[in-house]
C-alpha cells in the first residue's frame, strides 16, 4: 500500500512541529502539507524548518482545502473552532481526520460526531499509549474500589495550556465515573475554595496546576479509609503524543466512517 498522505493542522505550534519531525521518520507516512491560522507568522515558511529537520519543501499555508485534495488525511491538534471547520472538509472529502485538540464545547463535539458519518475521526483527550493504558486501570480500579475510597485526579501542564482541567484529566474522570456507574457531569467537583463543607461521598474531584515547561503529568488518587491508591503517567516528551497519532491516522485508514477514541485503535475499549 502506498505511504499515507496526512496534512498536519496547527503546523506552527509545538505539537505542529512535532507531528512534523514524526512524519519524517515514520515508515507508511508521507506529509502532504502543513497548515496553520490565516494571519500566523509562520505561513510561507518551510515545514521541515519549522520543526528542525532540515528544508523538506513543504510551504505552511492557510487553506486545507488544496491539501485535503491530495491527502489521505488530517491530523490536528490546534483549538476547538479549528477542528469544527476541519471536521467539515474532511466529511466532505470521506477522509481520516485525527483530533488530538481538547476543550470542545457540547455544540462542538456534536459537529464532529455528525462529520463521523462520513469521516474516519480518531478524537482522545491524549493520544500516548501509556495514559490510554492509565485511564483502562482508572475504571478497572474505580469499578473495584466502592464509595469510601474518594477520586481526586490533579494534573499539571506548562504556563502556556489555555484549558483546564486537561482534556487527559476530563479523560481519566470519565473513566472512573464509568468504573463506577455515575454521570460525571453530576458528580465532577471542579475547584475548591472557602467554607466547601466536608467532601462528599461519590464526587470526582479535579485540581489543575499550570506552571513551567511541564509536558503533562497526571494522577488519579484514589484515598480511602488508611490508605491510598495512586496512578500516574508523566510525560516527558510531546513525540509520545505525535507517534500515537500517528498510529491512530494509520489505524483509521483501514476502518469506516465512525468516531473513534485511543482505547479503540489500541484494543482497550472493552478494559
Amino acid at each position: 500500500m502506498a505511504d499515507m498522505r496526512v496534512v498536519i493542522a496547527g503546523a506552527g505550534g509545538r505539537m505542529g512541529r512535532t507531528l512534523i519531525a514524526a512524519v519524517a521518520a515514520s515508515k507508511g507516512l508521507a506529509l502532504a502539507g502543513a497548515v496553520e491560522a490565516a494571519g500566523s507568522a509562520v505561513i510561507g515558511r518551510d515545514a521541515g524548518e519549522l520543526a528542525g529537520i532540515g528544508p523538506n519543501g513543504v510551504k505552511v499555508v492557510s487553506d486545507a482545502t488544496p491539501l485535503l485534495r491530495q491527502a489521505d488525511g488530517l491530523i490536528e491538534f490546534t483549538i476547538p473552532a479549528a477542528t469544527v471547520a476541519f471536521a467539515e472538509l474532511t466529511a466532505a472529502a470521506g477522509l481520516v481526520h485525527v483530533i488530538g485538540t481538547t476543550g470542545h464545547s457540547v455544540e462542538e463535539e456534536a459537529i464532529v460526531g455528525k462529520a463521523a458519518s462520513a469521516a474516519r475521526i480518531v478524537k482522545s483527550g491524549n493520544m500516548s499509549l501509556g495514559v490510554n493504558l492509565l485511564a483502562a486501570l482508572t475504571k478497572r480500579v474505580a469499578k473495584t474500589l466502592n464509595e469510601d475510597y474518594d477520586i481526586e485526579i490533579v494534573e499539571m501542564h506548562h504556563n502556556k495550556k489555555i484549558d483546564a482541567p486537561s482534556g487527559t484529566a476530563l479523560m481519566l474522570g470519565r473513566a472512573a465515573a464509568a468504573g463506577r456507574g455515575v454521570d460525571l457531569a453530576q458528580r465532577s467537583v471542579r475547584g475548591r475554595d472557602g467554607m466547601t463543607g466536608a467532601r462528599t461521598a461519590g464526587d470526582i474531584g479535579f485540581a489543575s496546576l499550570r506552571g513551567g515547561t511541564v509536558v503533562g503529568e497526571h494522577s488519579v488518587i484514589f484515598a480511602g479509609p488508611a490508605e491510598r491508591v495512586e496512578l500516574t503517567h508523566r510525560a516527558e516528551d510531546r513525540m509520545i503524543f505525535a507517534r500515537g497519532a500517528l498510529h491512530a491516522a494509520l489505524w483509521a485508514r483501514n476502518q469506516k466512517p465512525g468516531l473513534y477514541s485511543m482505547a479503540d485503535v489500541l484494543g482497550l475499549a472493552d478494559i
